[in-house]
């Protein structure tokens, strides 16, 4: 049967996206890690860098830096040398030894878990902060980025085209429990069948009822 309202699209889309692409917000995650330090460096190192770039720098940073503790003293220099392939690396350089220095100061080393802590953190704003919460620490948090966004008004869910104000749409339609995941799914289909230049409708398993089958 055809969902009809945005909220029956919204839970159609994540029942389809469960089976198609199984699995928890930390399987599903792209980036590599071991502890929530170190997906949250890896997090601000994606800003404008694919998750594969990003993997092949930071198995050196943390290799060099595999605290809060170690990063927190580090000197800027030698950040910008492992992180230059990702771009911005002086920006990022500087968030990451900022950010750690924060962590260490305010928060005894341990990254916090409440999103309005980590988005005192230098280099992190919600996408980041949900991302965190939502693989590392398996809470409730729904990253919104270009892809989400891309579908979510290709599958029309929402209209709002704030980030914030998609996610807080979404947050009404998807379970607590389920709302990281429901992001990483939108982005693994975002990526591999509607992408934005020529979404492959005929593979798509929401084509029979996304709104926009065929329109690119």
């Amino acid at each position: 049967m055809r969902p009809r309202s945005a909220k029956g699209r919204a839970q159609e889309t994540d029942r389809r996206l469960q089976e198609a692409y199984p699995g928890s917000a930390r399987e599903l995650c792209a980036l590599t890690f071991s502890t929530p330090f170190q997906l949250l460096a890896a997090t601000i190192l994606s800003a404008q860098c694919t998750d594969e770039r990003v993997n092949l720098v930071t198995p050196f940073l943390f290799e060099r830096f595999p605290t809060p503790e170690t990063l927190a003293v580090a000197r800027q220099e030698d950040i910008e040398a492992i992180v230059h392939a990702t771009g911005f690396f002086r920006a990022k350089a500087g968030n990451l030894i900022a950010m750690a220095q924060r962590v260490c100061a305010e928060y005894g080393g341990i990254v916090p878990t409440e999103l309005a802590d980590l988005t005192t953190l230098a280099g992190v704003g919600r996408k980041t902060g949900n991302v965190l919460r939502s693989v590392a620490f398996d809470l409730p948090g729904l990253p919104v980025d270009t892809h989400v966004t891309r579908l979510v008004h290709r599958l029309d869910i929402t209209k709002e085209s704030d980030p914030v104000k998609i996610e807080y749409s979404l947050n009404e339609f998807v379970p607590p429990s389920n709302r990281g995941g429901f992001s990483l799914r939108l982005i693994l289909h975002g990526r591999a069948v509607c992408n934005a230049r020529r979404p492959n409708c005929a593979q798509c398993l929401l084509a029979d009822f996304c709104p926009k089958v065929g329109v690119r």
